[in-house]
């Protein structure tokens, strides 16, 4: 009898234990989650932006599957270079007023304070700059036809802060500029949203 009851309870044991067990993942579980999105877990990991210094798996509208990454990015560093002047000049010029100009408490009328010959010659000056860094070539399909060009890449560094820079180092000082351009576009939006709605100066 008490050899017969003995297997039974050893199965038991066993089967009691692989209750507890942590249960094994699947292959194809874990290359699911591998190719998802690391800033929206819902999404696929959009595949053109690896390698990229910044990518954080984080395109929506799938840009990268339709534009060149290089155009893309350009265009992203650009428009977070003109964020942070436009931040730092939007709150400035509420409390600094240049020769010969009116002062004006709400940032978002300053445009019309100067009146439209001073805006038309900054848009002048930016299209011949974007011409002249360019070598002529301003269109998405011409921009990168020289394959070493690196986007955002000028030779503007007038206070040497790339000078003796490891790529590692590089690599960090380019990811502080796309972080503090990203958070200066969303800064620069909210400023001017801040007074449209509610009709008051920032400060």
């Amino acid at each position: 009898m008490v050899k017969s009851v003995a297997p039974l309870l050893a199965a038991a044991l066993v089967g009691s234990a692989q209750a507890f067990a942590p249960a094994a993942k699947s292959a194809s579980t874990t290359a699911l989650n591998a190719d998802m999105s690391k800033s929206i877990p819902f999404m696929e990991n959009p595949s053109n932006t690896a390698g990229w210094v910044g990518d954080v798996g984080f395109d929506p509208f799938g840009f990268s599957d339709w534009f060149d990454m290089k155009w893309l990015r350009e265009s992203e560093i650009k428009h977070g270079r003109v964020a942070m002047l436009a931040t730092l000049g939007f709150w400035q010029q509420e409390f600094v007023t240049l020769p010969g100009l009116t002062p004006v408490a709400d940032s978002n009328l300053a445009p019309a304070v100067v009146g439209a010959s001073a805006m038309l010659q900054i848009v002048f000056y930016v299209g011949v700059l974007e011409f002249w860094t360019n070598k002529g070539k301003v269109t998405m399909e011409t921009m990168f036809e020289d394959e070493d060009r690196v986007p955002g890449a000028f030779g503007f560094d007038p206070m040497g802060l790339s000078v003796g820079k490891t790529e590692e180092e590089m690599e960090r000082m380019q990811l502080r500029e796309l972080k503090n351009g990203r958070l200066a576009m969303l800064a620069i939006g909210g400023m001017i949203h801040h007074n449209w709605v509610t009709g008051d100066a920032l400060f």
